[in-house]
């Protein structure tokens, strides 16, 4: 398996969390289940014409070779198969805007062919990619994409809708509590429906649904590493009122309980447990 991640360059690091690109033709397991992160992605597949949609227990179903995979708050199964020649973007929160053409909880919790949001840039950007052998040239190719392609949107000054939305999000992260959602509405100037609106066109989900996002990865980001901490304990340190309270959002985020997560086998990233 070849996995490469790196940070893009300015102008493109305040947007783009990341440019990743994978290789895994032999992976054991045919699904994986990929946890919420609340963020938009865009994955290309390299090696077939089609990425695949998995469903429940139902055969996978073949999907456009590219896609914008909305923000999600409920888990997804992917295919083994896709992950054989991979190639993607994970945007920060709020990242995606200037490339979306829309109010970003449009994509939420649903995928769209990429050609479809980037028009006919988008199979030319994937034709591209196939024809360079370096996973690292790839990444470079990737990267003047983005920053060439919208030179002139990443150009535009920020609206201050987009201020605001940037001064919640890093409060947010340091204290992820639905409780502070009409505090910091507050201390941007507009009103808390108003600000709640422009949060989930900016973000994909409102103020209070994103922190609970921001709650259950902190948990996640904790069980991964290891750390053996007792439930109650994680519980309150994480910001959950109990454990009964830590046991039921971990559920209904993930599909699976917190104890069945930290005994599964783990994958190299966080937010993926094997499937079969």
């Amino acid at each position: 398996m070849l996995y490469l991640e790196r940070k893009p360059a300015p102008p493109l690091n305040g947007l783009v969390r990341s440019l990743w690109y994978a290789r895994a033709p032999h992976v054991a397991h045919r699904r994986e289940r990929v946890l919420p992160t609340g963020r938009v992605q865009v994955i290309l597949n390299l090696q077939s014409d089609w990425l695949h949609e998995c469903a429940g227990d139902r055969p996978a179903v073949r999907t456009a070779p590219a896609l914008v995979v909305g923000a999600r708050s409920v888990y997804e199964i992917i295919d083994s198969r896709d992950m054989a020649d991979l190639i993607g973007i994970v945007f920060e929160p709020g990242g995606f805007a200037p490339f979306a053409g829309d109010a970003v909880d449009r994509f939420s919790n649903s995928s769209w062919a990429l050609e479809d949001v980037w028009g006919g840039q988008a199979p030319a950007l994937r034709d591209r990619l196939r024809e360079i052998d370096r996973p690292d040239a790839r990444l470079d190719c990737l990267e003047r994409f983005l920053a060439q392609s919208f030179a002139k949107r990443l150009a535009r000054p920020r609206p201050s809708s987009m201020t605001a939305v940037q001064f919640a999000l890093q409060r947010f992260e340091r204290a992820p509590a639905v409780a502070a959602v009409r505090e910091v509405a507050r201390q941007t100037g507009w009103s808390e429906r108003r600000f709640s609106q422009m949060f989930r066109e900016e973000v994909g989900f409102s103020p209070k649904v994103w922190c609970r996002i921001r709650r259950f990865q902190h948990t996640v980001e904790r069980l991964h590493s290891g750390a053996d901490v007792p439930w109650a304990e994680l519980a309150l340190d994480c910001g959950y009122y109990d454990q009964s309270h830590f046991a039921n959002e971990f559920k209904a985020f993930s599909g699976i309980d917190a104890t069945t997560y930290t005994t599964t086998r783990r994958t190299p990233w966080a937010n993926h447990v094997p499937v079969e």
